[in-house]
């Protein structure tokens, strides 16, 4: 099992959503060190000054895509708070609901990079130190998108995609190396947040980010392996497997309404975080 209490926490995009939601659990649950790394200055400051009360706050502003700025930003938050016991990868994008061929370039570069590549790349700054240490758990956020295609998001989908394969390959490579380094991967549906404004769902509501905080947090302490949010879309994920892809798609896609969930998409307004 892994304890929160007197480990040091650090979280992406821990300046707004369920990222600055999951920061104040865990400095609730007696979390030795908050370590937050976004790239909203004014987010951050307001955020260790609100937390300030619950336990020791630490802010770094990193963009996450740009790789050699993870690197010196982890190296300088070990130097600063310690050992990091637990990271969690939560920072993302989406950059609208255009179909596939209206999408540009640096759209698809800059969401595979935040979403996709940025999580690997502070994996490995931490991965090495909690291997030697025999100790540490990596948490990262995918999401229900990762599991099942949806138009009019099809690069998140992919960047998605890649981080629940890539996050659970990595748990089994530790699990053959008989490591007690854990790794979990959480998939979760859309998030009352602000990053999916405007989403309509007709087929689960959307979620509550303070009890999907909850859940995600438990999850770590419980070392599972994969946490889906919530637990009925493991159902779509059967008939999924089940149906033929025509079914499935009339069924799921148009009559419950996943395939036309983006149609209203508006997002958040400036930097774009979970």
């Amino acid at each position: 099992m892994t304890k929160i209490k007197d480990s040091c926490v650090l979280i992406t995009g821990g300046a707004s959503g369920i990222g600055r939601i999951m920061g104040r659990m865990a400095l609730e649950r007696g979390a030795r060190k908050l370590a937050i790394w976004d790239i909203d200055e004014e987010k951050m400051a307001v955020t260790a000054a609100e937390f300030g009360s619950l336990g020791s706050v630490a802010t770094y502003k990193v963009d996450v895509s740009d790789h050699e700025a993870v690197e010196a930003a982890y190296v300088r938050t070990r130097a600063e708070c310690g050992d990091v016991d637990i990271l969690v990868n939560c920072a993302g994008i989406v950059t609208g609901n255009r179909t596939f061929d209206r999408q540009t370039v640096r759209d698809i570069e800059r969401t595979m990079t935040v979403n996709a590549t940025a999580p690997m790349v502070l994996a490995l700054q931490a991965l090495p130190d909690m291997i030697a240490r025999d100790h540490g758990h990596i948490c990262n956020i995918a999401s229900a998108a990762g599991m099942i295609s949806n138009p009019k998001m099809s690069v998140y989908v992919a960047s998605k995609w890649a981080v629940i394969g890539w996050s659970d390959s990595v748990r089994i490579e530790l699990r053959q190396a008989r490591s007690r380094v854990r790794v979990t991967t959480v998939a979760p549906y859309y998030i009352d947040t602000g990053m999916f404004d405007g989403v309509r769902s007709r087929i689960f509501p959307i979620l509550d980010p303070e009890a999907t905080a909850r859940k995600i947090l438990r999850a770590i302490e419980r070392d599972k392996d994969f946490r889906g949010i919530p637990w009925g879309f493991h159902f779509i994920r059967f008939w999924q497997g089940v149906l033929p892809t025509s079914w499935f798609d009339t069924i799921f896609g148009d009559w419950f309404g996943i395939f036309s969930a983006m149609d209203g998409f508006t997002g958040r307004k400036g930097p774009e975080k979970r």
